[in-house]
């Protein structure tokens, strides 16, 4: 089936460009998301006719989500997950606990536009990002600990709350 597609699509192709593409994912995808058209002459007329249209749109919401990727900056996220000693979880990290984190925040985001590179099956450091346009991402970075005490240790002495009591060092009984 060839589409013409109407926004740019991973790995398929920009406004406007004529592609080739399994009956499938055109018929079930591509056009019920609005994506492309059949690329028959008559759609092909119509699409010549609007492009101006079409492309000014594009234009317009990428520069809205590269506004708001400036705003957003740098995202990192802490997530407090239960897991065995030697660092697997006893589940894993999903788009949907990373959704909530970011509400925690203050920011809403629909889940599909959350990437992961792979399934989170152990604490550690991850990346993650956040899609705001086919163009324009935003990198999130996650730290998946064990338990509320690793946070505590990387927070520095000088960012540390007055009020917080610090562990008194524990002496050895001289026997």
């Amino acid at each position: 089936m060839e589409v013409i597609l109407l926004e740019r699509v991973g790995r398929l192709g920009t406004v406007g460009d004529v592609v080739k593409v399994k009956n499938g994912y055109g018929r079930n995808f591509l056009l019920p998301q609005k994506k492309a058209l059949r690329a028959t002459t008559d759609n092909k007329a119509v699409f010549e006719a609007r492009r101006a249209e079409i492309e000014a749109k594009n234009a317009s919401s990428r520069e809205q989500a590269e506004k708001q990727a400036k705003k957003l900056g740098n995202i990192s996220l802490k997530l407090v997950r239960q897991a065995s000693e030697d660092g697997k979880l006893y589940g894993s990290v999903i788009t949907r606990d990373i959704l909530d984190a970011l509400k925690e925040q203050g920011h809403t985001f629909d889940r599909k536009q959350i990437v992961l590179a792979a399934a989170i099956k152990n604490t550690g450091n991850y990346g993650a990002k956040i899609v705001l346009h086919p163009e324009v991402s935003v990198p999130v970075s996650l730290s998946i600990v064990r338990n509320e005490s690793d946070i505590v240790e990387e927070v520095p002495e000088e960012l540390r709350a007055p009020d917080e009591e610090q562990p008194a060092p524990v002496e050895a009984a001289a026997e």
